[in-house]
């Protein structure tokens, strides 16, 4: 994108130095380090973790009283304020000046929003969840340099998801001793603490790191307590491998020929969908009926997500205790939902929601961070390699191309084949040659990495 913060275009010669600090206090406006003047500036140093343990977190539902709701409410618009503050002051100083713009200075910008007379409101929130929000603004850009994302875009009400992150300075933690796990949690700038429901305790001797809260499209309040924690490497299953093929007409297909059928939770609750969405068309904006339609329809989509979360959940655990290597296709989810020349539209459309209600990146994040923690290995097959066209018995590439052909005879051997299972089949013996290729024996019998890539491995290109 020409004139943004890091386009990967050519741009011209950035601004540093004095002219630049002249331009941040003078044009855009952003003090000085005053306090600073005689320390050296250095790389911020992140918190580290204590060794052997990880970062998970746990999401609690929570019950806020109106004072606190309220609270929260303000709080949440100014997070979104901020952010949005921040996001338009990099840009000028780049667009206008050449000039970049780091965590740092934006840090410095909001202690001179909060002192100005028309942002007083600002003090009305802690700092802390402020500058949270500008660190979640910093890793975006970080994201877009490194080119894993887009450029950032700024938040509107009632469409981005409100949010707030309280670190260790902005909330109080009281254990319960007669439930160890469970306490009290109060946040900064108010006086009572929230009615947690802790349907589950956190680790033993565990005290949060930071918590954030949430609140989604239906109103429902959650609380995301970040911990950390040794978790327990599972057991070794020596010689277990299975290769699963995600699907449209199955939600995954494994190699010994189970299937695991799509929930298709999108179309179970079309009609009733449809409904709502008429009935809050016939609303008139503004109106309180017209929001307790859009209401209803925002409770209906959180129990879709819900069921969803719920099944993947149960899923990727069940596979990541049975197998020790679990073997998956690299997918362009994004690629596969792009419309394709030569394809009806309404079967595009119906391709497209069948994809996005299966949650096959949802599936596949889980699945790569569950090997992690347990001691599992993923392999990740190249999305090149044809594991719909070869025959699983004589290795011909005979299969069909069609979608619509999901039983089909080798033409070399005879062999009849579900288009998806012998795609599992494929999957695995593919995913077992990648992981001798990398660890040199068979699954278990040896310490092998988390997570196997095919595309990074130099001699991928000249087996496919």
């Amino acid at each position: 994108m020409a004139g943004q913060e890091g386009s990967p275009a050519e741009r011209p010669t950035r601004v540093t130095g004095d002219e630049a600090r002249r331009i941040k206090r003078e044009d855009l406006g952003i003090p000085g380090r005053s306090k600073h003047e005689k320390r050296a500036a250095g790389p911020m140093r992140g918190r580290t973790k204590a060794a052997g343990t990880r970062e998970r977190t746990y999401r609690f539902r929570f019950y806020p009283s109106p004072g606190q709701a309220d609270q929260l409410v303000r709080t949440f618009g100014a997070c979104r304020w901020v952010y949005n503050r921040g996001l338009d002051l990099r840009r000028e100083g780049w667009e206008r000046h050449r000039v970049s713009i780091g965590y740092a200075e934006t840090c410095r910008a909001l202690t001179g929003w909060r002192r100005a007379e028309e942002t007083s409101w600002l003090r009305e929130v802690s700092s802390t969840v402020l500058q949270q929000s500008l660190r979640h603004l910093d890793g975006a850009f970080k994201r877009f340099f490194r080119e894993a994302a887009r450029y950032p875009r700024g938040k509107k009400k009632g469409r981005s998801r409100d949010s707030a992150t309280y670190v260790r300075t902005g909330f109080r933690w009281v254990e319960d001793p007669e439930r160890p796990g469970t306490g009290l949690v109060t946040l900064a700038k108010q006086s009572e603490p929230l009615d947690v429901r802790w349907s589950r305790a956190l680790p033993s001797g565990a005290h949060p790191v930071k918590v954030t809260v949430t609140r989604d499209r239906a109103g429902r309040y959650f609380l995301s307590v970040l911990v950390e924690e040794s978790v327990s490497r599972l057991s070794p299953v020596v010689g277990k491998a299975v290769g699963v093929d995600v699907g449209i007409t199955s939600l995954v297909t494994l190699d010994d020929g189970s299937k695991v059928d799509h929930p298709r939770l999108l179309r179970r609750y079309r009609a009733r969908l449809a409904r709502l969405q008429r009935q809050l068309h016939r609303k008139r904006r503004g109106s309180r009926n017209r929001e307790k339609a859009r209401l209803a329809i925002a409770r209906l989509h959180a129990r879709i997500g819900d069921v969803r979360r719920d099944l993947l959940d149960q899923l990727t655990t069940r596979l990541v205790r049975e197998n020790q290597v679990l073997v998956v296709e690299g997918l362009d989810i994004e690629g596969l939902k792009r419309r394709r020349s030569g394809m009806d539209k309404r079967l595009r459309a119906r391709l497209n929601e069948g994809i996005t209600d299966a949650g096959w990146g949802a599936l596949l994040r889980r699945l790569a961070y569950k090997a992690e923690w347990y001691g599992r290995t993923l392999v990740v097959v190249d999305p090149r390699y044809p594991s719909t066209r070869i025959c699983s018995h004589c290795r011909a590439v005979e299969g069909p191309t069609d979608l619509s052909v999901r039983i089909w005879a080798c033409a070399a051997c005879g062999a009849t084949h579900d288009r998806d299972g012998n795609a599992a089949v494929n999957l695995r013996e593919e995913g077992l040659r990648l992981y001798r290729l990398v660890v040199g024996a068979e699954p278990g019998e040896r310490a092998a990495p988390p997570l196997i890539r095919a595309v990074d491995l130099a001699t991928y290109g000249q087996a496919v």
